[in-house]
C-alpha cells in the first residue's frame, strides 16, 4: 500500500516514516502543504497522512483543494490541537480519520490500516480468499494452516492482490502502491517478485492461486483462468 505523508517536523517525518516502512508501506513525504498538494494530485495514494500546522498551505486547506477536485482518496489529519471545533471542521471538510499529537505509532498504524482496507470496501482485518488467510494486523498468511515465510515486500505485494481478489491488476498498479519508486520500464522486478510469491504459495500438489493474464497483469482467485 502506498502512503503519502506530509508533515513539517523531521523527527515525526523521520519516525512515522521508518514505522510505515517496516511495515510493507511504500512511503511519499512532504514537508509542506504546497509540495503534498502537488504530490497528492499527481500520484495514485491508499492514504494520506496530512499534519494541520504546515508552512505554506495549512492541512485544511490541502484537504479543502483535494475535495474540491474530486480526489477521494482516505485522509488522516494529524493535529497537536485537541477540541471539538477542530474535529468537526474537518470532518466536514471532508477527512476519513483524525489522530490528535503526541499519539503513539502503534494507534497510526492500525488507523493507516483501517484506511486502506476501507479503499477496497473492506472492514474485517482478515482476508480470505478460497483457502488462503491472510491477517492485515499481523501481516502474515497461511494456506490451509500452514504459514509462509513472507518478506515486507512480499506480504505487501500479497494484501494488495488480495484486497483486489478476482481482478485484474496491471504491473504499472503494483509498482505505484508497493514500490518506493517507480521501477524501469524494462525491468522485471515486479515480475519476479510475482513468481517468488507464487513459489511459496503454492505447494507441489496444490492449486495455483496467482494467474497471469498476459498483456495485462495479474489476478488472485481460486479457481484456474
Amino acid at each position: 500500500m502506498r502512503v503519502l505523508l506530509v508533515e513539517d517536523s523531521e523527527r515525526l517525518q523521520r519516525s512515522v516514516t521508518s514505522g510505515l516502512k517496516k511495515s510493507g508501506y511504500a512511503v511519499d513525504m512532504a514537508k509542506d502543504g504546497t509540495e503534498g498538494l502537488w504530490l497528492a494530485q499527481s500520484n495514485d495514494y491508499d492514504v494520506i497522512v496530512l499534519d494541520i500546522m504546515l508552512p505554506g498551505l495549512d492541512g485544511l486547506a490541502v484537504l479543502e483543494r483535494l475535495r474540491k477536485a474530486n480526489r477521494n482518496t482516505h485522509v488522516l489529519l494529524l493535529t497537536a490541537k485537541d477540541t471539538v471545533e477542530d474535529r468537526v471542521r474537518g470532518l466536514r471538510l471532508g477527512a476519513d480519520d483524525y489522530l490528535v499529537k503526541p499519539f503513539a505509532f502503534a494507534e497510526l498504524l492500525a488507523r493507516v490500516e483501517s484506511l486502506c482496507r476501507r479503499c477496497y470496501g473492506q472492514k474485517k482485518p482478515k482476508l480470505i480468499v478460497c483457502d488462503l488467510e491472510i491477517d492485515t494486523v499481523r501481516k502474515t498468511a497461511s494456506r490451509n494452516g500452514q504459514s509462509f515465510d513472507l518478506s515486507p515486500r512480499e506480504y505487501a505485494l500479497l494484501e494488495y492482490l488480495a484486497l483486489r481478489a478476482g481482478e485484474v491488476v496491471s504491473r504499472a498498479e503494483i509498482e505505484q502502491h508497493i514500490y518506493d519508486e517507480l521501477t524501469d520500464p524494462m525491468s522485471n522486478v515486479v515480475d519476479s517478485a510475482i513468481c517468488s510469491l507464487r513459489k511459496k504459495l503454492s505447494p507441489h500438489d496444490g492449486p495455483n492461486l496467482i494467474h497471469t493474464r498476459r498483456g495485462l497483469g495479474y489476478v488472485l482467485e481460486g479457481t484456474s483462468i
